[in-house]
């Protein structure tokens, strides 16, 4: 599929979308119809990892505030919310690349992402009540990953964060310096993450939002179901474990 607003890459089970509307990447209705697009492609490829990049200064400075008005608004917000939808349903990880600010919207898609890598530069913020309005999605998601005093407080501010600042809310998970940011965060993603077998990724990341969805006692039993029944009947785990035994490296087959 040709796109106009993002790049598309996929090489050894690591899947890349990359926006491309520089020098900042807000998103318009157009250029989220194609990430959308892209999300569901990818739902259907056996993928360790899923990377959310951007070219510009920006990872995006969030949704085109053209696409608010009365006309626009209802098409604007379920394609948006269609994002989130589409990513809870990639099976692989999900890891956002941030260099420059991620703001309102764009803030929300980087934060929504499984793992999220910044650079030294990087700031996050949730601005849209300067504007009159509220951001849905952090509603939703920043109560369940940072203490709820902090998460009101930002929306309520529109206040901008360091990337320090984010990383000890517990907003992102690494900070990198600016100078070869892309390079250092790919090896990561290739040393830490893709060098693991991809079923097993992807049941671990399943099993994790059930322990994050639901109580403790509805949680374990839906785990160890996922445990016993999908986990224990996997190629990859009894190698896995084979090779442990075995004193080896494992040899993943990814099923």
């Amino acid at each position: 599929m040709d796109y106009k607003t993002i790049i598309v890459k996929e090489k050894d089970m690591i899947g890349e979308i990359t926006l491309n509307r520089p020098p900042v990447n807000i998103l318009n209705i157009e250029m989220m119809k194609e990430i959308n697009n892209a999300l569901k492609d990818f739902q259907k490829k056996n993928l360790k990892v899923l990377i959310l990049n951007a070219h510009g200064k920006a990872f995006s400075a969030g949704v085109d505030i053209s696409d608010h008005t009365k006309e626009k608004v209802n098409e604007m917000i379920q394609i948006f919310h269609d994002i989130f939808t589409n990513l809870r349903k990639i099976n692989a990880l999900t890891v956002a690349l941030v260099n420059g600010v991620a703001l309102g919207g764009g803030c929300e898609v980087a934060i929504f992402c499984d793992i999220v890598i910044a650079s030294e530069q990087s700031k996050f913020g949730q601005p849209e009540i300067k504007v009159g309005v509220l951001p849905p999605v952090a509603a939703a998601i920043f109560p369940k990953l940072i203490w709820n005093k902090k998460a009101l407080e930002l929306m309520v501010t529109g206040d901008i964060i360091s990337a320090n600042d984010a990383k000890n809310l517990g907003l992102i998970n690494h900070i990198l310096p600016v100078e070869n940011f892309e390079l250092e965060a790919k090896k990561f993603i290739n040393e830490k993450l893709a060098v693991n077998s991809a079923v097993i990724l992807k049941l671990t990341k399943r099993a994790f939002i059930e322990g994050a969805t639901c109580n403790y006692a509805e949680s374990i039993k839906k785990i160890e179901d996922i445990y016993l029944n999908e986990l224990m009947k996997t190629k990859d785990a009894n190698e896995g474990l084979a090779a442990f035994l075995e004193k080896r490296k494992p040899v993943w087959k990814n099923e």
